[in-house]
């Protein structure tokens, strides 16, 4: 028997050991796995699109020691997550491991953040793109007649024309080939580790002028209008620059897409499990190259310029700000790009890693109408899952057709609603998995004695991110400030508390009396062997003695 077809086996059984036959097709490499979970964090992302949610909330510290320290933290989550993926291989991922860590109703908490997290994941990322190739477009002067791109009088509107039509060559693509899919995920690795080169390069080399090493690892900002704007104090160290840590939290987000895909990889127990911190890891060293790049090009004489929000033809956003002002036209052209076609790889993935989660739970009949998201077609890929994600993403990106200025008011919110989802997902089997000690048996992969403070750092880091997404980030969206617009208002906090009311009423009233957790699709024995029940159930029987006749004589 070959490697490979050792391998495969060894992972056929150690799913059948958790209750799963193998249907999806088992295609992926370890380097696909890590190449999914590296495109979904997409450091040509997160990076560009929420640069000014840190330069406005902290300015150039909040991303010069902002982003590594927050990484280092975020690394500790992942590598407990890499732990749990290592003992639970399986495409539920998070769910499946709060389950058997804490029991059905954790598992069914822990699945419906995971879901509603990876929906807000696919549709910012994909919005993103949208907007990217919508300044691309503009900038090249596209006009086709039904629709011109050389106009700015209906951004909002051509933006989510091209953010309908990108969605839907996702699903085309993931509907339609798996392999396609990860062959993508290899090409998108090489594609931000040279592009990012590439735009390093450019923005060391084309600029007149560049910061100085005290503005980027010194300079504060407070653009959010909270406390005066003040840089100084605790309401500025406490409160306003750990705002801006989203740009971090939110771009180190999705790499739980390497446990999902792990029921399709090769080798799952390792792979999978390296692929959820390598990608984390790598995001991070590769990302804060990018942002020290970024904001090095923004020197003295341009500061003021782009505070005041005037650099305009890029689009908006300051990372687009600067690359505008401090960029020759080819070079900043070419920045965009890059990044634009970085998104596009990172949509992609993100639909690829939310359809195989709403398959695994749908699996386990916790979602309404289960049995089609459970569809397979001949191509062995959840199709109905595809599509139903998709929808989702579509359905909680409409009101972005409502904005300001080109700038939707939905955008920020749904960011904060996808990483307040995700790492709560995240934290709870972490949690559990603490709480369980030196009873748990690890997988291949482990951290050893060490989870005793890894995990809970870990689980306190995102109680922390949690409540700092949830609060007002401007002065303009404070309920009692006198500039208040109800249209800037975080609602992701009201939007979580819904989606915890809402599934716990679910929970109480119904779910609870017909979940039950994960569902055995096979049975094993002690060595693994998976089992025939009917026949097991058939010898059974055959091995009972014949009921004895008795008749009025009896004792």
């Amino acid at each position: 028997m070959s490697d490979s077809s050792q391998t495969t086996s060894a992972d056929e059984k150690r799913l059948a050991e958790l209750g799963y036959a193998q249907t999806l097709d088992r295609a992926w490499s370890s380097f696909s796995n890590f190449a999914i979970s590296f495109t979904i964090i997409s450091v040509l992302a997160g990076c560009f699109t929420t640069y000014q949610v840190a330069w406005n909330a902290g300015g150039p510290i909040a991303i010069s020691w902002g982003w590594p320290i927050i990484c280092g933290l975020i690394l500790l989550v992942a590598v407990s997550m890499s732990e749990l993926v290592s003992k639970y291989p399986t495409a539920g991922g998070i769910y499946y491991w709060a389950s058997d860590l804490g029991g059905k109703t954790w598992g069914w908490f822990t699945g419906w953040f995971n879901l509603i997290g990876l929906v807000g994941v696919t549709a910012s990322v994909v919005y993103g793109s949208a907007a990217f190739l919508n300044t691309v477009l503009s900038i090249y002067g596209v006009d086709l007649g039904f629709i011109n791109f050389t106009d700015s009088e209906h951004i909002l509107s051509e933006t989510f024309v091209l953010f309908v039509i990108i969605l839907t060559i996702h699903s085309l693509i993931n509907i339609y080939s798996s392999p396609l899919v990860a062959q993508f995920n290899n090409v998108s690795v090489w594609w931000h580790v040279i592009g990012v080169a590439v735009i390093i390069g450019l923005l060391i080399f084309v600029p007149d002028k560049h910061a100085s090493v005290d503005f980027v690892f010194t300079q504060t900002f407070n653009n959010t209008g909270l406390f005066g704007g003040t840089t100084v104090g605790a309401a500025f160290w406490f409160y306003v620059l750990p705002l801006g840590f989203l740009l971090t939290m939110y771009t180190q987000t999705g790499y739980d897409a390497s446990a999902h895909i792990s029921e399709e990889t090769k080798g799952a127990a390792m792979g999978a499990a390296k692929g959820v911190w390598r990608s984390v890891f790598w995001a991070g060293l590769i990302g804060w190259f990018v942002l020290l790049a970024i904001t090095f090009a923004a020197s003295s004489g341009l500061v003021d310029t782009i505070n005041d929000g005037d650099a305009a033809p890029f689009g908006a956003g300051t990372a687009l700000s600067i690359l505008d002002l401090a960029l020759s036209s080819w070079a900043a052209k070419m920045v965009l790009i890059i990044a634009t076609v970085g998104q596009l790889f990172c949509g992609m993935a993100c639909l690829t890693s939310s359809s195989r989660m709403c398959y695994a739970f749908s699996r386990d009949r916790a979602v309404p109408g289960h049995k089609l998201w459970t569809r397979l077609n001949h191509h062995r890929v959840p199709h109905l899952s595809v599509i139903s994600m998709a929808a989702f993403a579509l359905l909680i990106t409409v009101p972005a057709l409502i904005g300001d200025d080109a700038i939707p008011f939905a955008f920020t919110a749904v960011v904060s609603i996808a990483v307040i989802g995700l790492y709560i997902a995240y934290m709870i089997p972490i949690y559990l998995r603490w709480r369980m000690g030196d009873a748990f048996e690890p997988g291949p992969w482990t951290l050893g004695r060490k989870y005793k403070w890894i995990n809970p750092i870990a689980v306190v880091w995102v109680i922390i991110c949690v409540i700092t997404f949830s609060v007002p980030t401007a002065a303009i969206s404070v309920p009692w400030d006198e500039t208040f617009d109800i249209k800037y208002l975080n609602y992701a906090p009201i939007t979580v508390l819904i989606v915890i009311v809402g599934v716990g009423l679910w929970w109480m009233l119904s779910a609870k009396n017909h979940f039950e957790g994960p569902i055995r699709q096979v049975a094993t024995d002690d060595t693994g062997r998976v089992i025939d029940e009917e026949a097991l159930a058939e010898a059974h029987l055959s091995d009972q003695p014949e009921p004895t006749q008795t008749g009025d004589s009896g004792t």
